[in-house]
């Protein structure tokens, strides 16, 4: 770096202010900035980091027993079918399950992706997509915010899963046509 570009920037310690565009504000909690709707873009957290923390609090004797415990007892009353989970009390804090919307575990890499990193479980509005299917149609927009996405990636997120479903019912047979006839006999 040039000394003419050193001089330019402001020495550690003196940060010019930020310039805010429309819509945005400065967090409460510190200065990161959120985006235009006031979200934070999800984090991922590798299998690897995950288990290399685990070690790490193993070895130095870090895990609590009465946490054991406690995650035990947890895991004890966790619901076994949708019958029992429709009736629990929301938030559901069982955020291991498939349907929980606080995170996402990817079955190839094992990586966890935090979809609101900046929120705790207890204040977010949704929990459960089988509450939110429950409750019928819902605009783009609705899913993006239950999903924190924007409205652009559950649309994209939409066409792909109905081209795979337009694929699916290409390649079934067309036995509802009744017997003898094939989908391309002409009656």
């Amino acid at each position: 770096m040039s000394e003419a570009k050193r001089k330019e920037e402001p020495v550690m310690g003196e940060q010019e202010p930020l310039a805010l565009a429309p819509g945005e504000e400065v967090a409460p909690g510190g200065g990161e900035l959120e985006g235009k709707r006031g979200r934070r873009r999800s984090k991922t957290m590798s299998r690897k980091e995950i288990a290399r923390e685990l070690r790490r609090q193993r070895a130095t004797g870090h895990i609590d027993p009465e946490l054991e415990e406690v995650i035990r007892e947890v895991e004890s009353m966790r619901p076994r079918t949708r019958a029992d989970c429709a009736s629990g009390p929301r938030p559901c804090m069982f955020i291991s399950c498939k349907h929980h919307l606080y995170l996402d575990v990817n079955p190839s890499t094992g990586s966890i992706k935090l979809n609101f990193p900046d929120k705790e479980i207890w204040e977010m509005e949704e929990t459960c997509a089988l509450d939110v299917a429950d409750r019928g149609g819902i605009t783009l927009e609705d899913v993006g915010t239950i999903m924190n996405l924007t409205r652009e990636r559950i649309r994209q997120v939409e066409t792909r899963g109905l081209l795979k479903l337009r694929a699916m019912a290409e390649d079934e047979p067309r036995s509802h046509l009744g017997p003898g006839l094939a989908a391309d006999d002409e009656l």
